[in-house]
């Protein structure tokens, strides 16, 4: 109990990791949360940081999910441990004790957790985000749509009740995370990839609408 209370922490701080804010300080950007829809995440960096750097926080971001998940597998925990370690990583994410709980949506960490419970439900995952994000442009759909798939993917993959479980709670919260964007996308008002937005401290109608 007490080693899986401490593996559980430890996942969650592993998560509270902000890769956005780390990386654009270590490379001369502005603080991410002040700058586009002001969210802590790939989508926003690539906006005013460029391609290498998003790359970077996108990769960052994964990783926090899937290690944590990674190494409880291999060392034999149960599909229990494995699911409260990924959910850990990703509330870290979502709610960083690092940076004042005001974290980024999840959505690569989540897909990180995904790679490591099976990696095969994880490139399908992927797939259908890929698809979606390079026929539409638009990263928060492609986001909400394979949120949304995601716990039957992994379900057919790995049939834990567990895991489907915490796999529903991720799906639940990264949609709740993106409702700004699902009121932008009704409205015609939602940015698509690569498309610059106006300071998230100087435009407070960006200030909920977050990607990443």
């Amino acid at each position: 109990m007490i080693t899986a209370s401490i593996t559980i922490v430890l996942a969650y701080l592993v998560g509270s990791l902000s890769t956005a804010i780390i990386a654009c300080k270590l490379t001369g950007l502005p603080d991410p949360r002040g700058q586009g829809s002001g969210n802590p995440g790939a989508t926003n960096v690539l906006r005013f940081g460029g391609k290498k750097i998003a790359i970077i926080v996108l990769l960052g971001d994964m990783i926090k999910g899937l290690l944590p998940v990674a190494v409880v597998s291999l060392m034999g925990a149960s599909p229990l441990l494995v699911a409260l370690t990924g959910a850990a990583a990703f509330l870290g994410h979502l709610y960083p004790v690092f940076f004042s709980f005001k974290g980024g949506k999840g959505v690569a960490t989540a897909l990180g957790v995904i790679l490591a419970i099976s990696w095969p439900a994880g490139f399908t995952v992927l797939a259908l985000w890929l698809l979606v994000a390079f026929t539409l442009r638009y990263s928060s759909l492609a986001a909400l749509c394979a949120s949304v798939s995601a716990p039957l993917i992994v379900w057919l993959y790995r049939p834990d009740i567990e895991l489907l479980v915490m796999m529903v709670g991720m799906s639940l919260l990264l949609v709740w995370r993106h409702r700004s964007n699902i009121e932008n996308l009704k409205q015609g008002r939602e940015s698509r990839i690569g498309q610059k937005k106006k300071n998230a401290s100087t435009d407070s109608d960006n200030s909920e609408s977050k990607e990443g």
